[in-house]
């Protein structure tokens, strides 16, 4: 006979210490590989634009170059890119970010050796040829598929292989931008699609890891240091919005450009190899126009939050880079969306700021970094995060999420996917990025379960009970001890056979239910035993029946979720009747028959 499975039998085994302790090495080896990328993309610059053989991040328009080498350099790197992605791996292709979501939600979190080699490589070559993208986005899938290759190594379950692959990704960022709150919190916001111990603490250590090797390789410092000399009052706080409203609007229409760019390119009559050499005759073009617009571009971020760039680079940076980089990307090149968005953003504020009040050098583009990084990305708090631990002015944070969440809101309102998740929309995939709490985690079983249900005694004769309508019946002793469950095919058979009791013919429960058992506890065990109603027992004594719960009250939850969401009434001066209408209507209390025949239909 099969035993009864109980609800809340089995205890955990301490699997996130040994996830925890694998992402420890993930970690190291994420900061490494970050390094690593950081130092191909100065060989590669200096290389192409400086003809000089150095690993040091060097700017491409901080000198004069051949304009025709502004122009061809662009090309000759994309035509190389195209060439690695068609005869090495098409996961090179886009910015990161989509392509390590897609591995998530639909490979299993499975990302081919090939990739973690081939992705840093094709996007140095991107970038040190003057391709206007960060490195962030490639140091994602890179990190992540350092993650998702020792998960593959293991033998790990998809959930945790997500999990290291996020831990990678994460301490990819952390060691790029010396970020490690922000970095664990775009895990959350734009990877994990979940707020879990089992999940946040292997990503944390991850993190912490990587920022700590970070500073034996790249220092401890802020990666744009700004020097808050006074702190945002009222006025300025409040004024934050203008940035934040046009960082919205200018994030939309910088996504509506790249995939603007993707649609056109996806109409020309050529293999799309060819895509990143003509996105690198844009990015030429507009170099020839701005220089500086060209590369990473982190010289240029440090001048604008610094409050040292001149109105000739802010215009250039704002109207050059925001074409370029978004018409290139749709083109397909490998690239990072961060340092660009940093880079326009700034130069927004900077040149907003040249209207409103002086705070201090460099305040007005913090404000627009964080608006066009929360209305690009949609992660408003992760934009906080990032323009603070970026600058390390700390004292701007009212302002700076001010202007986040200005920005969130304008993108919210007007646009319906972010640049993050356009991509992966257009591949059939659905995905949602707003949380909440899970109704079933509010109720227990015993709140919508059927009390007192009908039971057959173990001593009735088999041919004596009257056939129904249940496929199951429960069982019980004669002194009201749950005996176990009867079948409607049990008992049919046996009532053939003269003598028969019930008693001979009871079956323990597949799945038992303990009545404070919470209804997600109980959709999953009704999941994980392919059953759709299960007796419900005290957990001080499993021989005590309390009551039946089936797939059908499990619905209670929900309605009641869509009734708090939608029903509008007043409750102050609406009368003493209408409140206590209200207040029993809110009352957990068992669904009624009539409710529960209406959830089965």
């Amino acid at each position: 006979m099969e035993r009864a499975r109980h609800l809340g039998d089995f205890t955990l085994r301490p699997r996130v210490l040994v996830i925890t302790a694998m992402a420890l090495a993930v970690g190291g080896a994420s900061a490494v590989a970050a390094f690593a990328l950081l130092r191909l993309i100065g060989l590669i610059t200096n290389a192409v634009f400086y003809q000089r053989a150095s690993t040091s991040l060097a700017a491409p328009g901080a000198h004069q170059h051949s304009p025709w080498l502004i122009l061809l350099a662009p090309v000759a790197g994309g035509l190389v890119v195209g060439l690695m992605a068609r005869y090495g791996s098409e996961r090179i292709r886009g910015h990161g970010m989509p392509e390590a979501i897609e591995a998530i939600l639909t490979g299993g979190s499975q990302v081919a050796p090939r990739v973690a080699v081939l992705k840093p490589i094709s996007a140095a070559i991107s970038i040190g040829t003057g391709g206007p993208f960060g490195a962030e986005g490639p140091i994602i899938m890179t990190g992540g598929a350092v993650g998702s290759i020792l998960a593959q190594l293991l033998r790990l379950s998809a959930d945790e292989r997500k999990t290291l692959l996020v831990a990678g990704a994460a301490g990819g960022m952390a060691a790029t931008f010396n970020a490690p709150m922000a970095s664990v919190l775009l895990a959350v916001e734009l990877l994990l699609f979940e707020w879990r111990p089992r999940s946040l603490i292997p990503v944390a250590a991850s993190v912490t890891v990587a920022t700590l090797c970070r500073g034996a390789l790249l220092g401890t410092g802020p990666v744009f240091a700004v020097t808050a000399t006074a702190r945002p009052g009222a006025a300025a706080t409040m004024l934050a919005l203008l940035p934040g409203i046009t960082g919205g609007l200018l994030a939309i229409m910088a996504t509506g450009l790249v995939y603007l760019a993707e649609d056109s390119f996806a109409r020309l009559p050529i293999h799309w190899m060819w895509w990143p050499a003509i996105g690198g005759l844009i990015i030429g073009a507009g170099g020839l126009a701005e220089p500086r617009a060209l590369g990473v571009g982190y010289d240029v971020i440090d001048q604008l939050l610094t409050g040292r760039a001149a109105v000739s680079l802010i215009l250039g940076i704002l109207i050059v880079k925001t074409l370029i980089w978004s018409l290139a990307l749709g083109s397909g090149t490998s690239g990072g969306v961060l340092a660009p968005t940093f880079m326009i953003g700034g130069a927004l504020g900077a040149l907003e700021g040249l209207a409103l009040p002086h705070v201090f050098a460099g305040f007005w583009a913090m404000a627009g970094l964080a608006a066009v990084l929360g209305g690009v990305m949609r992660s408003p708090l992760t934009g906080v995060l990032f323009t603070l631990e970026l600058t390390h002015a700390w004292s701007c944070l009212l302002p700076v999420l001010v202007a986040a969440t200005s920005a969130y809101l304008v993108s919210v309102l007007l646009l319906k996917r972010s640049v993050l998740t356009e991509k992966v929309a257009r591949r059939g995939l659905h995905l949602t990025r707003e949380y909440s709490t899970d109704p079933l985690e509010v109720f227990f079983a015993h709140e919508v379960m059927t009390s007192m249900p009908a039971t057959l005694l173990t001593t009735e004769r088999a041919a004596a009970v009257a056939p129904g309508s249940a496929a199951l019946y429960l069982v019980a002793e004669p002194n009201g001890a749950f005996a176990g469950v009867l079948p409607r095919s049990a008992l049919s058979g046996g009532a053939g056979q003269p003598g028969a009791t019930v008693g001979d013919l009871v079956r323990p429960a597949r799945l038992i239910v303990y009545g404070d058992s919470t209804l997600r506890e109980v959709a999953n065990a009704f999941a994980r035993h392919e059953v759709t109603r299960a007796p419900v027992v005290d957990r001080g004594n499993s021989r005590q029946l309390i009551g039946e719960i089936s797939l059908a009250q499990l619905l209670h939850a929900r309605r009641r979720d869509i009734d708090e969401e939608q029903h509008r009434e007043r409750l102050l001066f609406a009368g003493a009747a209408a409140r206590h209408l209200f207040l029993l209507g809110r009352r957990r209390k068992s669904p009624s028959a009539a409710e529960v025949a209406s959830a089965r239909q």
